[in-house]
Formats: structure tokens, C-alpha cells, sequence
């Protein structure tokens, strides 16, 4: 009867590098499996298989990037933005009725400094063409920067954040035959108005401090 001995002298010796290489090639090709089937979809959204897609690990990633996303989103906006702006005198606000004659027109514009902030409301008793624009300090004279434009317009609302300082406000032209009343509320931290028409002075208002 063969000894233990005898019978393992009988087979073949492996290596010992022999076996260390293929536990290590093994180990390789384990983890190039799991980069291939589950990181690279879920990190990634790269899926060369489909695998990651049937596991729902492509999900994942699209769950990752749009956090990401968002993060780089707001980030931005929170790095360029003012949350508040304090002011040394309270806001103002107003009313005021504007008559415009036929074909005749009427600007009226507000004081306002750089990323001071104006909420405004407008109708008319007929359609106007109107052009909202501000003229800064310091440009050339006849130069103005058009916010909005509009034609055959009856009503409009917003709110505006002065880019820079200077005058702001809107130009009204009544293109009809009959008279067109325009009626204007405003409220911010302007601290003047002006009021300007076709072969008049302008009108300017000083408003408290």
C-alpha cells in the first residue's frame, strides 16, 4: 500500500512563483471585473456590457452628476450673488398718472444706484409703444442702454436691479388719435424722478431722504 508520501511524490511539483502568479492574475482579473461591471456605470455612467444598466447602477451616476450638478449650480449663483443689500433711507414708493396725447409721448425715469432695486406696475387707458432703458452716469449724451421694448402694450410689471448707476425708467408713445392715460406705481430706493415731454422743461422731483 502507497504512503502519502509516495503518492504526492508521484504528481507533478508546481512552482511556488507558479502559484503566487496566478493568485495574484486571479486577483486582477477580480478587480478589473468589479471596475469594469460596477464602478466604472456607477461612478462613471461608463457601461461597455449593459451590466451597470440592468444592476441600475447607471442610475446612480446620473443621481451623482446632477447633485454635482446642482452643488456647482449653486455654488455660483451664492459666490455672485448679494442676499442683502442694506440702505441708509427707507424705500419710496408712488403712484402717478402720466396723460399722453395723441401721437405725443411722456419719459419718466427714477434715480437709482448701482444694484439699488425698483418693483414697478403699469397700465394704460389704450395700447402704447413703450421702451424701458436707463442712461448711466457718465455716458455721452443721447446714449441709453434698452432694458425692454414693446409695441401696442396696454400693461407690464417687474422688478429691475440696477446694473450701474444713473437715471432708469420708461419712454410711453401713444401712436393713436385718441388721449391715453398711463398709470404708474413704483417702489425702491430711488431718491429722484424725472419727467420729461416734447417742448416742456423736465420735471424733477426730489423725494425724502
Amino acid at each position: 500500500m502507497a504512503t502519502e508520501t509516495e503518492i504526492d511524490a508521484g504528481k507533478p511539483a508546481v512552482p511556488a512563483r507558479e502559484r503566487i502568479a496566478l493568485v495574484a492574475g486571479t486577483a486582477l482579473l477580480s478587480a478589473g471585473l468589479v471596475l469594469v461591471v460596477a464602478v466604472l456605470p456607477a461612478e462613471y455612467g461608463v457601461d461597455p456590457f449593459g451590466i451597470g444598466a440592468r444592476l441600475g447602477l447607471i442610475a446612480m451616476s446620473d443621481v451623482q452628476k446632477s447633485l454635482e450638478a446642482f452643488e456647482a449650480t449653486r455654488s455660483g449663483s451664492a459666490a455672485g450673488a448679494t442676499t442683502i443689500a442694506p440702505q441708509d433711507r427707507s424705500y419710496q414708493q408712488e403712484t402717478v398718472e402720466l396723460t399722453i396725447g395723441p401721437r405725443d409721448w411722456v419719459e419718466y425715469k427714477y434715480r437709482l444706484e448701482k444694484s439699488e432695486a425698483l418693483l414697478y406696475s403699469w397700465k394704460a387707458t389704450g395700447r402704447v409703444n413703450y421702451d424701458f432703458h436707463a442712461e448711466p452716469d457718465g455716458a455721452p449724451r443721447g446714449f441709453a442702454e434698452s432694458y425692454e421694448k414693446g409695441n401696442a402694450i396696454e400693461a407690464a410689471s417687474g422688478t429691475l436691479t440696477a446694473p450701474f448707476s444713473g437715471i432708469h425708467g420708461w419712454y410711453w408713445e401713444n401712436p393713436g388719435n385718441q388721449e391715453v392715460t398711463v398709470t404708474l406705481s413704483a417702489a425702491g430706493f430711488y431718491s429722484i424722478s424725472h419727467e420729461f415731454r416734447k417742448d416742456a422743461q423736465p420735471k424733477t422731483k426730489m423725494l425724502a431722504q
